[in-house]
């Protein structure tokens, strides 16, 4: 794996030399990553403890940034800690900052994924995640859970606005652009980057989060692991395991696909980390799972609540020969190793880095740039009428629960790990309404549309689609349940569904009904919709002049409206097809 020009260069000698100090016990200690709320900082001593996230929604104090740099340094400062049997190796710290250090209130929330595949534009990308960097860095933490690398082809799968697209070479275009962003500033302005979930994650059996991907090993390396390999020549530093399974058995004890291909075939260099309790997903025996997990070739160990068992089994383990103390030198030489090369063995403690800048987060710039990025990813799907660009002396009804809707328009991972409903946790930014407002002063809305009157409306604006979600939260399924064959064994995940169809008015009627009003009173309808994946909206259609995908754009609602009135043209591609009436929009497809 080639490093990054600003990263600090491998120094193996001294890695193995740092590794030669320790003892078991610290060894293992660095190999565990446990939750904030579930560990102190003297724990984190005690134990030797290589890492800490924040699970979706975990925030120290009042969620301002002093609050994250405060916490970090306490957890970075009892890493450091100096005494009999310590040997002082700082921590890393991680956090899903997937579109945006969203975790965090005041951040710049970009747009999903799915919406930035919708640009074509790598240089964009790679900005928008330099940013991202920037805002993560303000707030003391060094590592995020990101790029997902995951290629969407069922958008029934409740993470498909995680996915740049449904073909692995644009999300091949985009994984070196977002690497490079994160962690090009080096060993003081850099990040460390994950690229996620290796591998398979979205070819799942009907899309079912966590579920089977069922293909040969030709057709998961020339879908799936396509993207990964500009992301390892680029020098990414970390990669997730996934939940699902390849042909019934599970990624994240797959020694096959971990090891032989991850680290031998493509070279990877870095350290594998586990996703949320993914191991418990192995055995129902948590020793048996916590083996099968470590000698399959994952390096650290993500764990929400009961880390010291793992330590304790990790340790019995080692101690009877079931893991070879090989394999234990072999993860934390790569953990030391990463830490090395993103700079944090000689970072200063996170309370007097320069980074550590408070109005960094929701910065103007980063606000611009993430307003840029909406305006470049709306995609034009209909246009009957020449009615749009819409003159700023327009008379204009505004409709839709999604219309004024700052966190619905920003989706999953949005401060809470299923994201928020309303304007009050998105500080900063624009919801679409206000948006149009700043656009003209002949703007009126009404929730449900029944304000609507030809004499007075030019034109109507409805705002429709998706509520926020994540994960299998969002899947599109019958029931509660996972797909067969994702967990063949140990922990069953159950997770209530978004929907059973993808159709939208049978998911949302009031979005219908609220278009139906508005036209049946003699007002056009332009149509922008809110949502993570196409749905079907031919009854919509029916009903509408214009019809705009807007994706989840995040926190710049403005930019929709930047588009609406004109200031900027369409320019936004689908990144997947998009089904209506009898046909489909192909990738590729929008309106100028």
């Amino acid at each position: 794996m080639t490093a990054l020009p600003s990263q600090t260069p491998a120094d193996p000698a001294a890695v193995d030399q740092l590794l030669s100090r320790l003892s078991l016990e610290q060894k293992i200690g660095q190999m565990i990553q446990a939750e904030r709320m579930a560990i102190t900082p003297d724990e984190v001593a005690e134990y030797h403890i290589g890492s800490i996230l924040s699970g979706g929604g975990s925030a120290p104090g009042a969620n301002q940034p002093a609050d994250w740099i405060a916490m970090n340094d306490a957890y970075w400062a009892a890493s450091m800690r100096e005494g009999p049997g310590r040997v002082p190796i700082p921590l890393v710290y991680g956090v899903d900052a997937i579109h945006g250090h969203t975790n965090v209130l005041g951040a710049t929330v970009f747009p999903h994924n799915i919406g930035l595949g919708a640009t074509n534009d790598p240089s964009l990308i790679e900005r928008i995640a330099r940013a991202t960097a920037l805002e993560i860095l303000a707030t003391g933490v060094d590592w995020t859970f990101a790029p997902t690398l995951a290629v969407v082809q069922d958008p029934r799968w409740g993470r498909t606005y995680e996915s740049f697209s449904d073909d692995p070479a644009l999300v091949a275009r985009y994984a070196a652009p977002y690497v490079r962003g994160l962690q090009d500033g080096g060993s003081d302005a850099g990040v460390i980057a994950c690229a996620k979930h290796w591998v398979g994650d979205g070819g799942t059996t009907d899309g079912n989060d966590q579920g089977n991907t069922v293909l040969s090993e030709a057709e998961l390396e020339r879908v799936h692991m396509t993207p990964y390999r500009p992301a390892i020549e680029a020098g990414v530093l970390t990669v997730m395991a996934s939940f699902n399974s390849w042909n019934g058995e599970k990624c994240h004890g797959h020694r096959y696909l971990l090891t032989d291909v991850l680290k031998g075939r493509l070279g990877f260099d870095g350290f594998i980390i586990s996703d949320w309790d993914g191991v418990e997903y192995l055995d129902e025996d948590l020793g048996v799972a916590i083996e099968r997990c470590v000698n399959a070739g994952v390096d650290m160990l993500m764990i929400s609540v009961e880390w010291k068992r793992y330590i304790e089994l990790l340790l019995a383990s080692v101690r009877a020969g079931r893991i070879p103390m090989a394999r234990i030198d072999d993860a934390v030489r790569r953990i030391l190793s990463v830490k090395q090369r993103c700079g944090l063995l000689s970072r200063v403690r996170p309370a007097e880095r320069t980074t550590a800048t408070p109005g960094v987060l929701g910065a103007p710039a980063h606000r611009a740039l993430a307003r840029e990025a909406v305006r470049a990813s709306l995609v034009l799907l209909q246009h009957d009428k020449q009615i749009l660009p819409l003159a700023p002396s327009a008379r204009v009804l505004v409709a839709g629960r999604n219309a004024d809707n700052r966190g619905h328009q920003c989706g999953g991972f949005t401060v809470a790990w299923q994201g928020t409903n309303g304007n009050d946790q998105i500080i900063g930014g624009t919801s679409i309404w206000e948006g149009i407002q700043a656009q003209t002063p002949h703007a009126e809305f009404s929730l449900d549309g029944d304000a609507a009157d030809a004499t007075r409306h030019d034109v109507a604006i409805v705002v429709i689609g998706e509520r926020p979600y994540a994960e299998g939260m969002g899947d599109i399924r019958p029931d509660r349940k996972v797909a067969p064959g994702s967990s063949p064994a140990g922990r069953t995940a159950q997770l209530a569904p978004y929907g059973q169809s993808l159709v939208n008015a049978e998911l949302h009627p009031d979005d219908l009904a609220t278009i139906q009003r508005i036209q049946a009173r003699g007002v056009p309808v332009v149509a922008v919709m809110i949502s993570g994946r196409p749905l079907r909206v031919d009854a919509e259609l029916a009903h509408t002049a214009a019809f705009v995908a807007a994706w989840l754009p995040g926190s710049e609602g403005q930019g929709v409206a930047d588009v609406l009135f004109g200031a900027a043209p369409f320019s936004g591609t689908l990144p997947m097809p998009w089904p209506h009436g009898d046909g489909v929009w192909p990738r590729g497809y929008g309106l100028r």
